[in-house]
């Protein structure tokens, strides 16, 4: 359980298929994991646009009615956190523009480093902006662009940004989808039927019967149109460094990526933390949901029996009722509670996906102490996150993560916990090197641990844009 980060935003397209906008809510459902905060889906016709977009879950924000209200063959939509820019109604995606008679939509997972910089400049020579999100800022380039057709319109734009972005765009005749170069955020290449799909993780094809084709590589623009499937590569290949919390956390079990299963990898993270920090200890028990599978093969390594020692509520809804009278770590009971007949008298080893504040993980260990266990010892699946993210994961200022001002032993005592142990980088890279490989995937080893090491692999807030590069704004 994670209630300081955030898991981003999740993206869906599909070209030349009748239920197109229904497909569309389908695999926006699968991807409902990666934001809840607002929903959106344009589809076209070949003459026009239709959209619907709204604040809430995506089986709140459409119903048969309103799909009913998006005709068209092609469709691209969007689930989505407030990584970058505000949470508000204005921010909702797809963004839908109409320029010089035509019209286009947008659909963004990630966040551009230079944004802010490119939007300054942008504003000074006139533009109007009508959100407060990064992606607008590659619709106005786009506008910027003397190119007459969308995908040089795109690779103009995305020439001048750095950072995030694995993104989809739709007009009347075309769907296109890029990523940037070092392929921080996931996009991946299905087929429905005679269909091409895209969306940000293989766990949307399963739903509406697509099969998965292939990851769309770092620094490619794929066009999908009536003659088929067209591949780009305009930019300049730089070395891969795919965000490995997705394996760790946000990616949905039975999502592959990078030509791993992320059930798979997980569960060998736990083996690894196994090796690593053994216990002496009567039972493993995770952290629902994204420390099972690590509990598991944490369990399996070290041969001690793993139990369910927590039942986790589905029902939370974003809002509730606190009674008047405190509950003592009333938010983190609404959403689990212990299984005392489990872990009584017992040596427990509790499995978490990371460490973010510290304050969850406290109020966890305190509940389980209170459950009766005798010693208690925390294992965690990645190593303390001491930086932030700007790539399109919403975490905490630096100041606020605990691993940037206690040491691991500080962590301990601070928890609560009889022991603490965290997985290495180095771990981590053992455990995802020793998986097979899938089929159909290209070789795109590498991955971001800017979190972890603070090396950031594209400067944040970019202020080094050339004379030239500044040249082009003035359209």
């Amino acid at each position: 359980m994670r209630s300081q980060l955030k898991e981003e935003c999740g993206v869906f397209g599909i070209f030349g298929n009748k239920e197109a906008a229904n497909l569309a809510y389908l695999g926006l459902h699968s991807l409902q994991h990666r934001g809840q905060e607002s929903a959106g889906i344009v589809t076209s016709d070949g003459r026009r646009l239709y959209g619907k977009r709204a604040m809430g879950l995506v089986a709140d924000v459409f119903d048969e009615e309103s799909l009913k209200d998006l005709p068209g063959t092609s469709a691209i939509g969007h689930v989505r956190y407030s990584t970058s820019g505000s949470s508000s109604a204005s921010n909702i995606q797809p963004i839908a523009i109409t320029r010089a008679g035509s019209e286009m939509a947008v659909a963004h997972n990630g966040n551009l480093t230079n944004a802010l910089t490119i939007r300054n400049q942008l504003e000074k020579d006139g533009a109007i902006f009508q959100s407060t999100t990064d992606t607008e800022v590659v619709v106005h380039l786009m506008a910027r662009s003397k190119e007459p057709e969308m995908p040089q319109k795109i690779i103009y734009a995305l020439s001048l940004c750095r950072g995030a972005y694995s993104i989809v765009f739709l007009d009347s005749k075309q769907l296109v989808a890029a990523r940037d170069p070092y392929g921080f955020r996931p996009l991946v290449l299905g087929k429905a039927g005679d269909s091409y799909v895209v969306a940000s993780e293989t766990c949307a094809f399963g739903l509406i019967n697509a099969t998965y084709v292939r990851d769309i590589e770092p620094g490619e623009i794929v066009v999908i149109d009536e003659k088929g499937i067209k591949s780009i590569k305009p930019f300049a290949p730089e070395r891969p460094a795919a965000c490995i919390f997705e394996y760790i956390y946000f990616s949905r079990p039975d999502s592959g990526m990078n030509g791993r299963n992320v059930y798979l990898v997980r569960k060998a993270l736990g083996k690894q933390l196994a090796v690593e920090h053994p216990a002496d200890a009567d039972i493993v028990i995770p952290v629902p949901d994204s420390g099972v599978p690590a509990a598991m093969g944490y369990a399996e390594e070290t041969g001690i029996p793993y139990e369910t020692g927590f039942l986790r509520s589905h029902y939370v809804g974003r809002t509730f009722i606190e009674p008047e009278q405190s509950i003592r770590n009333f938010g983190v009971k609404l959403k689990l509670s212990a299984i005392e007949q489990v872990i009584t008298n017992k040596r427990v080893v509790v499995v978490d996906d990371s460490i973010v504040r510290g304050t969850t993980s406290r109020k966890i260990i305190k509940m389980v102490r209170d459950a009766g266990a005798k010693e208690i010892h925390m294992r965690v699946c990645s190593p303390p996150m001491r930086f932030s993210c700007y790539y399109g994961i919403d975490t905490p200022n630096k100041d606020e993560l605990i691993a940037n001002s206690l040491d691991v032993d500080g962590i301990k005592n601070y928890i609560t916990a009889d022991s603490l142990g965290y997985l290495s980088k180095d771990g981590i890279d053992i455990a995802v090197q020793g998986l097979p490989r899938e089929k159909g995937c290209a070789k795109q080893e590498g991955y971001c641990y800017a979190c972890f090491t603070g090396n950031y692999k594209v400067e944040v807030e970019d202020l080094s844009l050339s004379p030239a590069q500044m040249n082009l704004f003035a359209g």
